[in-house]
């Protein structure tokens, strides 16, 4: 390895260690360094289509995508060598470099971490050998003493790159200095002597008012506060975990999207949360559809489980506020998952997912498939009525699906109202109902103007600003010395 490695560690999850690491990623290239992201394993269901292995596609998690394109290069499945994407509570699917491995998704958790390991470290060492820096997100928290022997994405990591560790803690939720504390003496001594540096994120008021805090926490531990970052929400990056969580945001239009428990690539709607004139609502209950006027939507989106999430939108009748909603006209939209829901039935031949009745709103019909389908999507629309501002719009996206959906035999044909490239239909239409199988979609900017009238800021200027954000709130130098 000839590459130096900077390693972004949390206290929690949701300490902020995705967007630091993304704005690292932009500042360090910005000084002329050749970066790559990496994260050893991730679990998250928000995932990205990209290069993989054998000039086949392959999928990683959406923050080393972005963090990848932060930093100026083309992502790729080293940078996240393995990505859990949960099922269920106690079961999750395993991809490895990419790709699905259905052996590794049956193993008992600690016996896993160790077949996954030397892949990861594998990519790892490979990634430092053709970079002069790589950026490196850890998970959850290092300081789980429970799981330490078997966490690879951590301190094992840590070690393996001889990182210069960041770690960030969420100073909003209170207990900032003992997260810390805690976290760095929980740790082994070589592995505290990794520690670099502490950074208070998302902090409101006087920085000033901080002290003595870090000049105590620093006599404790040897390690410096290196920075404070103030609480910032308009980043313009999607959060990692949990957006459904927040509170709603905007006013105008409403946009509901249903948050059902196994939801997937929810970190596509992050730029209708800036967007003027939209209100989106996370919905979990009936009581949230209602009121909708004939301008709003609701949004079925992408889910890791269809026919579980559709169970559980029965057990809340959220099934026949949808229904209700497209009934009266009003606009459905689903996506991937969501698209799947609004057909007349899902097939499971394989036993992957589960056999189930649609919401019967498309004549559409899904089975699954023993192989994944992993692409990118070019796409045109052909829209008519609530979704006409769409009609010939161009866009691009990506597809990860197990099912394959076909018009019902028995029944008049939906309207055809998305087709890729080469033709094939991926979208179809029935009055205000509309199916699609393209993620990614409202981070378009002709889908944007199209629909709202308005384009996005590019990514070049999002993660520009990450870093523009972060250069003055560090101690001056201390980036620099993190890789010195």
């Amino acid at each position: 390895m000839t590459g130096k490695a900077v390693m972004v560690l949390g206290t929690t999850s949701n300490a902020g260690k995705s967007w630091l690491a993304t704005a690292l990623c932009r500042w360090y290239t910005r000084q002329g360094l050749k970066v790559a992201p990496f994260k050893a394993q991730n679990m998250s269901n928000n995932a990205r289509v990209v290069p993989g292995l054998e000039g086949r596609m392959g999928e990683i998690g959406s923050a080393q995508y972005f963090q990848a394109l932060a930093a100026r290069r083309v992502p790729e499945v080293r940078m996240n060598p393995v990505l859990l994407k949960p099922e269920a509570d106690t079961q999750s699917q395993v991809v490895v470099l990419g790709e699905v491995d259905a052996a590794l998704s049956r193993m008992p958790w600690r016996q896993r971490s160790e077949a996954l390991w030397p892949r990861a470290r594998k990519a790892l060492h490979e990634l430092m050998a053709e970079n002069d820096l790589v950026v490196i997100e850890g998970a959850g928290s290092p300081a789980e003493i429970n799981l330490h022997a078997s966490d690879y994405v951590n301190m094992r990591t840590a070690r393996e790159a001889n990182a210069a560790c960041l770690l960030v803690t969420d100073i909003d939720r209170g207990g900032a200095f003992a997260h810390l504390y805690g976290t760095h003496q929980l740790l082994p001594a070589d592995e505290r002597a990794l520690i670099r540096g502490f950074v208070l994120n998302r902090f409101r008021g006087d920085a000033a008012l901080l002290a003595p805090g870090p000049e105590q926490l620093q006599a404790l531990t040897g390690v410096p506060t290196v920075a404070v970052l103030p609480m910032w929400r308009g980043h313009g990056l999607p959060e990692e975990d949990g957006v459904f969580d927040e509170a709603s945001t905007g006013s105008g239009k409403t946009i509901a999207v249903v948050a059902y428990p196994r939801i997937s690539n929810l970190d596509e709607f992050q730029p209708l949360r800036g967007t003027p004139g939209v209100r989106l609502v996370w919905a979990r209950e009936p009581a949230q559809l209602q009121g909708l006027t004939e301008a709003d939507w609701i949004i079925l989106p992408g889910s890791k489980s269809v026919a579980a999430d559709l169970a559980w939108m029965r057990s809340r009748e959220l099934d026949a506020a949808v229904n209700a909603h497209a009934a009266e006209g009003r606009p459905v939209l689903g996506i991937c998952g969501g698209l799947q829901m609004l057909g007349e039935s899902l097939l499971d031949p394989f036993e992957l997912d589960g056999n189930a009745p649609g919401l019967g709103l498309l004549p559409l019909v899904t089975q699954y498939e023993r192989e994944k389908l992993l692409r990118p999507a070019q796409v045109r629309f052909a829209c008519s009525g609530p979704w006409q501002a769409l009609d010939g719009v161009a866009a691009e996206g990506y597809e990860i699906r197990q099912g394959r959906t076909a018009q019902h035999p028995a029944m008049a044909p939906a309207t055809v109202a998305m087709t890729t490239q080469a033709g094939e239909a991926i979208g179809w239409q029935q009055g205000p109902v509309l199916g699609v199988y393209a993620h990614g979609l409202f981070e378009q900017p002709a889908v944007m103007r199209a629909l709202f009238g308005q384009g996005l800021r590019s990514l070049d200027e999002v993660f520009d600003g990450l870093a523009d954000f972060i250069d003055p709130h560090f101690a001056p130098g201390a980036l620099l010395d993190l890789i010195r």
